[in-house]
C-alpha cells in the first residue's frame, strides 16, 4: 500500500498519523521530491476520474495561466498534474487496483473495515 502526497500538507500528515496509529503498513511516496508518471495519473483517472483527482481549489490551479486553466479535458489534466504534481488532490492512497482521494478519519476506518 502506499500514501501519495507531499510531506508538509496538513492533510497528507493527519492520513499518515491515523495510517501509523493503526498500525497500518504503508510507503510514503513524496510526489513533490519523487514525482508522478503519466502512467500512475492515469491510471488513478481510470479509477475515480480526473475531476476528483484534480484539485481546482489548489494554490498550484490558481497560478496557472489563463491559458492552461481553460479548456480542461481528461488529457489535458492528466499532463498538468503530472507537470504541476501539487494539482493532485491529496493525499492518493493505493492499495492494489483501489485508491482512496483525500482523508477524513471515518472514511479510512470504513476503508479498512
Amino acid at each position: 500500500m502506499t500514501l501519495y502526497g507531499i510531506k508538509n500538507c496538513d492533510t497528507v500528515r493527519k492520513a499518515r498519523k491515523w495510517l501509523e496509529a493503526e498500525n497500518i503498513d504503508f510507503t510514503f511516496h513524496d510526489f513533490r521530491e519523487n514525482g508522478l508518471t503519466a502512467d500512475t495519473v492515469k491510471q488513478w483517472v481510470d479509477i475515480v476520474g480526473w475531476e476528483v483527482l484534480f484539485n481546482k481549489r489548489s494554490t498550484s490551479f490558481r497560478g496557472l495561466t489563463d491559458a492552461e486553466k481553460s479548456d480542461i479535458t481528461q488529457e489535458k489534466a492528466i499532463a498538468l498534474m503530472v507537470q504541476y504534481p501539487t494539482l493532485v488532490k491529496r493525499p492518493v492512497l493505493v492499495k492494489q487496483d483501489s485508491i482512496l482521494i483525500g482523508f477524513k478519519a471515518e472514511q479510512y476506518q470504513a476503508w479498512f473495515a
